[in-house]
């Protein structure tokens, strides 16, 4: 058995509620959540974030408005809708029951 994959494997199934807990804490920009997912060791490329954004989008759980760049082109910032505030609590609360059952069965 390869830790690696499975280890790899973990990451990707709570990627969606790292992703959106970043969102949740105020507008954001992709550098951005890639900074903050870094900050916490938790590693993506611009290649999975942007798909996952557009899913995510496309579900209407995010929305997002374009911003002028001065050294560029312009800048495409994330925020949560009302959905997806009311699924991101759906997430936290079963974040919350699986860490709690994970802890039990580790100790």
């Amino acid at each position: 058995m390869n830790i690696e994959n499975t280890a790899s494997q973990m990451r990707k199934g709570v990627l969606e509620f790292c992703i959106l807990s970043v969102i949740k804490q105020g507008e954001a920009y992709p550098s951005d959540i890639i900074d903050k997912m870094k900050d916490a060791n938790l590693n993506i490329l611009e290649g999975t974030l942007y798909p996952l954004l557009t899913r995510l989008k496309n579900a209407e759980l995010l929305t997002y408005r374009w911003v002028e760049s001065s050294s560029g082109p312009p800048r495409k910032y994330f925020n949560l809708t009302e959905k997806g505030a009311s699924f991101y609590k759906e997430l936290e609360a079963t974040w919350n029951e699986l860490a709690n059952a994970v802890e039990k069965l580790t100790k």
